[in-house]
């Protein structure tokens, strides 16, 4: 079968160092320390150690190529959203990263899809740059954290940007990133296992308490990790709506349960039955594949769990591993083609 990979992420093999650019301190650095490996640093610590598939794209195509995926939608990698540094600075890095991910989808169209970042900080330049990434750069749409360096997604500011991106016809794809309570987390990689889940939980909720779904019908978003535990925690959030609607329904008064279909998930929950309870919650429309490539949290092997679940007959599978993606996107399905191992 065809497959699409919704998540994954990319970076430039090198970029300038953005703290002496800025005259500023915070910024991800990169150092390439030995062949094929690099490690991303902020000041004198290791934030993650990446190897050349984060950055060579003929060894992220060899590596689809081995497991059978067609095409990548690219996206940078959350850390370098930098919403809490000065607008002007993270407008001039989005530039950078989303003129560098344009240049590999135009080398390589049929096996790359284009997401840009935008500087979410501020309104009217994340509109600027999402008008560039839609117009000029021939992108999907975008990529955007779960939260805009303390504001959530019902912010009026973040709105207009939906706004435009609805107007666009851009897709929104949401990634959890500087996560909830991680100052209490120091240890066991919680921030990663406990946070983000929690993270896209509160995205999905600020939207729909805040009236997001319900003012822009037409906007298409996908959250990542499979909502994180939104899914799973639906049932609670519904029935504090119903009982306490003083507190929960002050900007709209819609249930909560009338908005599952209205956006989509992705499917990197490395559960069958997580994955199964999705679908049947969500809808089959609404589940698309996502790896979270090239990282280890993600799923090694694009699309594997949902292959593998017998219950899931050939026109779901479909669904799940590339025609809900294309929906997503806004792109229709003569833009894949077959790819054959050498």
């Amino acid at each position: 079968m065809n497959k699409v990979d919704i998540h994954t992420h990319i970076l430039p093999k090198n970029w300038p160092d953005l703290n002496e650019k800025y005259n500023t301190h915070g910024f991800v650095t990169i150092e390439h320390h030995k062949p094929c490996c690099a490690k991303m640093m902020i000041g004198d610590k290791l934030f993650r150690e990446i190897e050349d598939n984060t950055w060579d794209e003929r060894v992220r195509i060899q590596e689809c190529n081995n497991k059978g995926v067609n095409m990548q939608v690219l996206s940078t990698v959350p850390v370098m959203f930098n919403y809490w540094a000065k607008p002007h600075e993270t407008y001039d890095l989005s530039r950078y990263l989303n003129d560098h991910i344009a240049g590999v989808v135009k080398e390589h169209p049929d096996r790359f899809i284009g997401l840009g970042t935008l500087p979410m900080q501020d309104t009217k330049l994340a509109i600027k740059e999402l008008e560039r990434c839609m117009k000029s750069l021939a992108m999907a749409g975008v990529e955007i954290g779960t939260h805009i360096h303390g504001r959530n997604l019902d912010d009026e500011g973040v709105i207009e940007i939906f706004e435009a991106a609805e107007e666009l016809s851009a897709a929104v794809f949401i990634h959890p990133w500087d996560m909830l309570g991680k100052d209490r987390m120091p240890q066991y990689w919680l921030p990663w296992l406990v946070g983000m889940p929690a993270e896209t939980a509160l995205a999905i909720c600020s939207m729909i308490f805040g009236g997001v779904f319900e003012r822009l019908k037409k906007l298409r978003v996908c959250f990542a990790h499979g909502g994180g535990s939104f899914p799973f925690t639906l049932g609670r959030i519904e029935h504090g709506f119903n009982v306490r609607p003083d507190l929960v329904a002050t900007k709209n008064n819609v249930n909560p349960r009338n908005y599952l279909g209205k956006f989509y998930l992705d499917s990197l929950v490395h559960d069958e039955l997580s994955l199964e309870f999705m679908i049947d919650l969500i809808g089959e429309d609404n589940i698309v594949m996502g790896s979270d490539y090239p990282f280890p949290l993600g799923e090694h092997e694009p699309g594997k769990l949902i292959e593998s679940m017998a219950e899931l007959n050939k026109t779901v599978k479909e669904k799940l591993l590339w025609k809900n993606a294309l929906n997503f996107l806004g792109l229709k399905e003569s833009i894949i083609k077959k790819h054959h191992n050498a």
